[in-house]
């Protein structure tokens, strides 16, 4: 164990974090099937978890920046901890996961900030940010397939385990060098100059294309993750629990492969190839209007994944290089989250009160791959303006 490498630690630290994060998601499907919530309740729980990351943003950057990012990702841990806590004190699940999405929005400026200060230099930065963005995805994957599999057995020893889980990634967290932080940032303006730093790289063509790029994907991703637990149902007959998850674990496959093999396709210099990459994955998605067996389902959702991971993991690190070397890497990150959860949660939110109004599964899963296309347009057309 004293042998394991700061960023090997840093790996095994958030595959850990990012595998219960996923895995509570189940979790919270079992309650809410066991305690007969409304079939829209679950998308609901998600929107929570989301807004945690849309409020707390203009501070968790400057928290992750001005302490030692080894230090706030167990804070973050232990604010997950707090969450899945309420759950077994049988708390409502909204109010629950939302705990868990503070401390992940908490948690996350610091996982990618301290990358640039364990590298050196642009490819090592790059091969850092595909390997954190592959086991952040085998982490997606395995908790979704351990969750379907713990909630259909037993949700109290579920929730026991995501605790002693998220423990397990704190102590990884203490072979984590701290980086030296900057006191000096204070958290008076955190708002005005969270909007200031905003604009400033909105204005950097490279941090502007990843941060459009970046939101479009994981709007895409998660909404997708709420339609499939109605459409698995619907055009498959499937409703186990266990099954569904691996189903869906399929998706974070191809993410895993599609980052993996994104140094040797993708470059930061060349990052503006991703847009195709980008058309790609939209097309995939509105081809599941015409999918209607397992394994299609299971083939078009390893290359929607496949697709997926490389279209962001080059966008990612191009957000850290222009955002270390301008407003700070925290910060940079607490932006990137801000986009990002802005836009599932305007995705999660619409596709839940479309569920809630009726409206076909097969009219959500259209308009996720239109909306997909459509942002990805814009950027071909930012990049051929810039």
């Amino acid at each position: 164990m004293a042998k394991l490498s700061p960023l090997g630690a840093l790996f095994t630290a958030q595959f850990l974090s990012a595998f219960v994060d996923n895995m509570i998601l189940f979790v919270a499907l079992a309650i809410i099937k066991r305690d007969a919530y409304p079939g829209y309740y679950l998308p609901f729980v998600q929107t929570t978890f989301f807004a945690a990351y849309v409020l707390l943003s203009p501070w968790v950057g400057r928290f992750a920046d001005r302490t030692p990012k080894a230090r706030v990702l167990i804070i973050g841990n232990i604010i997950k901890a707090a969450g899945v806590a309420m759950l077994l004190a049988a708390l409502d699940p909204a109010l629950s996961y939302a705990v868990v999405g503070v401390g992940a929005v908490v948690y996350s400026p610091a996982k990618y900030g301290i990358l640039p200060f364990l590298t050196r230099g642009e490819d090592k930065l790059l091969r850092a940010n595909s390997g954190l963005e592959s086991f952040t995805i085998l982490a997606i994957l395995a908790g979704s397939v351990a969750g379907g599999i713990v909630s259909d057995y037993s949700v109290t020893v579920g929730l026991f385990a995501c605790i002693a889980l998220y423990g397990t990634s704190i102590a990884m967290n203490l072979f984590i060098p701290n980086d030296p932080g900057d006191r000096s940032i204070g958290y008076r303006r955190a708002v005005s100059e969270f909007f200031r730093d905003t604009a400033a790289l909105l204005a950097n063509r490279q941090s502007h294309y990843s941060l459009v790029g970046t939101g479009s994907f994981w709007m895409a991703s998660a909404v997708l993750r709420m339609i499939i637990f109605a459409w698995v149902p619907l055009t498959l007959g499937i409703t186990s629990g266990t099954a569904i998850s691996m189903i869906i674990a399929v998706t974070g496959v191809g993410i895993a492969v599609g980052a993996a093999v994104t140094p040797l396709l993708v470059s930061i210099r060349t990052y503006r190839r991703t847009v195709w990459y980008g058309f790609a994955m939209g097309l995939g998605v509105l081809a599941f209007l015409f999918v209607g067996t397992l394994p299609l389902a299971v083939a078009g959702l390893l290359l929607v994944g496949t697709l997926g991971g490389i279209y962001i993991v080059p966008m990612n690190a191009c957000l850290q290089q222009v955002g270390h070397r301008s407003v700070g890497a925290g910060k940079t990150i607490a932006i990137q989250n801000f986009f990002e959860n802005m836009m599932m949660f305007a995705g999660v939110g619409a596709y839940t009160l479309a569920a809630k109004a009726g409206v076909a599964t097969a009219a959500s899963l259209a308009a996720t791959g239109v909306v997909l296309l459509a942002m990805v347009a814009y950027l071909f057309a930012y990049s051929r303006r810039c």
